[in-house]
């Protein structure tokens, strides 16, 4: 097995990896940091989360720079604030026995003015996202004419999230003769189109199969009424005391209220999404990494940069809108060799998109029914006595109020002692759970429910339209009904302070919640727009944002397209007899609850 030491690498470098215990290389390290020494080729490198891609990439560039050169000479773009601290922290650990070597991270969100004072200072490298490196070079407080690398991390998403236009610009404004190495999960057309223009003759390393979840992952799912829900997530932490996860929600509103719930209700739980200030997240960051924090409710994107190694469990409060973000958050889990657990909680308009990600992950799900309150009881229960045994006692700090504590409870027996023990530490369990209901979804009432659906499709079969509509629907793994229940009733009310508007592009012309966002992003070039509730139709769309922006919303998304279809944008209106209704004559029709 290839090792650290065999790779050529300078011994201050070594020191680094070494006092971070590292000793033989991740895959991913072991095929790209040759491929960068022993040859000049670009590189692509294909893995998913958690695999060590940061070393891979981070390693060779660190000993490439000449620390005498003040100038820029590497830069690292990354999707999120958050990754992009992370690496810079990262790169930080790896070369500090370094002496002279200056790494800064710059990102939105923060002071610009400290960032150009750092990086006047001199900085060798920049690790920053596309839209503050690309605000800092037209300031010409960022130069990098000299640049030898260049690191595309998480390719994927910065496209997602609608960078294009900022990685064009970027890259153009490098050197023709600089080193490129694009670092993603998957190889979408957008990512190809990024290494067919701006890298030279890549050399292409995938790490694991294709579309393959982590090998140390276990995948689970619990299928409940929508409505049991959240109860059904208070469960789950309830039947794993020792739970360290995190909970994914679609929608930044679903995350504060998931999250304000589980704190409400006692849980050790905390959110991270879009509308925190960056004080406020790396204080959520700092207590989960210190393990203060058992459960991280968080958006897909928020999630980008946590870089935790002993996660237990990922929860899919709702599924993913793609498998392929399904790949990235159960990645979190299972990382360094250690077992984790996936778990999916569903309705039965969602379970059959479990099929669809098993044969995507290549990997099977297993159907759990949602644990008992006896159950649970029993569980905490055990917890609680396991707790007691193995406690560590202070003799000479309890030993002054022993004789105290001994004539306080002399009139009672062992037995009625280790009773209200366990009352005082359990009632609350007892209680709570007392006549739980079960809330696993009846099997039979699914059935009786698909047959009709079955009989139905079969009479819609012959008409070759319904047909059509099926396939759209069975590529589709969104899944609108799963949508249906929050986003209805959120767009029935509204958010106050926010605008509501309708767009003329759906989940047929291949829309997800990301796409929307990355529109905002890309066609605003603003950042710092909250957005709200986003609701996806089939032939068009609706979401919000907050009503300070709507005209730079309707003036943004004026002569832009979407896979070649222009894009339109009006003020969503609501009136009293109908939910909504767009440019006070187009009305969306009223649907059922679920």
């Amino acid at each position: 097995m290839l090792t650290f030491n065999a790779m050529g690498l300078s011994p201050n470098l070594m020191k680094g990896i070494e006092d971070l215990g590292f000793k033989n290389p991740t895959p991913i390290q072991e095929k790209v940091i040759p491929v960068f020494f022993g040859t000049e080729n670009d590189i692509i490198g294909l893995a998913q989360t958690g695999t060590g891609k940061t070393a891979a990439f981070g390693l060779p560039i660190i000993e490439t720079i000449d620390i005498q050169n003040k100038r820029v000479q590497a830069l690292v773009l990354s999707p999120t604030r958050e990754l992009c601290i992370q690496i810079t922290k990262d790169l930080q650990n790896y070369s500090k026995h370094i002496n002279g070597l200056e790494i800064v991270a710059v990102y939105g969100g923060a002071s610009i003015d400290l960032q150009i004072r750092a990086l006047k200072r001199g900085a060798q490298i920049i690790v920053a996202t596309p839209g503050r490196m690309l605000d800092l070079i037209k300031r010409k407080a960022a130069n990098i004419s000299n640049i030898k690398n260049v690191v595309l991390d998480e390719a994927d998403e910065m496209l997602n999230m609608g960078f294009r236009e900022e990685l064009d610009n970027i890259l153009e404004t490098s050197p023709a003769m600089k080193r490129t190495l694009l670092f993603s999960a998957t190889m979408p057309k957008e990512v190809a189109n990024i290494a067919k223009n701006y890298m030279n003759n890549p050399e292409k390393i995938t790490i694991g199969a294709k579309n393959s979840g982590a090998e140390n992952v276990r995948h689970i799912y619990y299928q409940v009424h929508a409505r049991n829900r959240y109860l059904a997530l208070k469960r789950i932490a309830d039947i794993n005391p020792n739970i360290y996860g995190i909970v994914f929600c679609r929608t930044r509103m679903e995350t504060k209220e998931v999250a304000d719930k589980l704190i409400k209700d006692g849980y050790n739980a905390d959110a991270l999404h879009g509308d925190l200030s960056q004080a406020q997240r790396d204080h959520v960051m700092k207590r989960f990494r210190e393990r203060t924090l058992q459960m991280l409710v968080a958006t897909d994107v928020a999630a980008r940069g946590i870089d935790v190694d002993d996660i237990t469990h990922i929860i899919n409060y709702n599924l993913p809108e793609n498998a392929e973000a399904y790949i990235h958050r159960s990645g979190r889990t299972g990382r360094a060799g250690k077992s984790g657990v996936s778990i999916a909680i569903v309705n039965y308009r969602e379970v059959n998109k479990i099929p669809q990600i098993e044969k995507f992950i290549h990997k099977k799900f297993n159907k759990v029914p949602v644990p008992s309150g006896n159950e649970i009881c029993k569980k905490q229960l055990f917890q609680l006595i396991d707790r007691m045994e193995n406690v560590e006692v202070d003799e000479t700090q309890i030993a002054q109020f022993m004789e105290t504590v001994n004539k306080k409870l002399e009139w009672l027996t062992k037995e009625q002692i280790i009773k209200r023990f366990l009352s005082l530490e359990f009632n609350r369990f007892l209680e709570y759970y007392k006549n739980a209901p079960d809330l696993n979804e009846k099997e039979d009432k699914r059935k009786d429910k698909n047959s009709r659906d079955s009989r139905s499709r079969d009479s819609r079969s012959r008409d070759g339209r319904s047909r059509d509509g099926r396939n759209r629907r069975d590529r589709d793994f969104g899944n609108r009904e799963s949508n249906r229940s929050h986003n209805d009733r959120n767009n029935r009310k509204g958010q106050e302070g926010y605008t509501r508007f309708f767009l003329n592009v759906g989940k047929t012309d291949g829309v997800a919640p990301k796409n929307i966002i990355g529109m905002i992003n890309d066609y605003t070039k603003d950042r710092d727009i909250n957005i709200g509730a986003i609701d996806l139709k089939d032939k068009f769309s609706f979401f919000e944002v907050e009503e300070k922006h709507t005209s730079k919303i309707l003036s943004s998304f004026k002569n832009n397209k979407y896979n070649g279809r222009s894009v339109r944008v009006e003020i969503a209106e609501k009136d009293n007899n109908t939910s909504n209704n767009y440019s006070g004559k187009r009305k969306e029709r009223k649907r059922k609850n679920y």
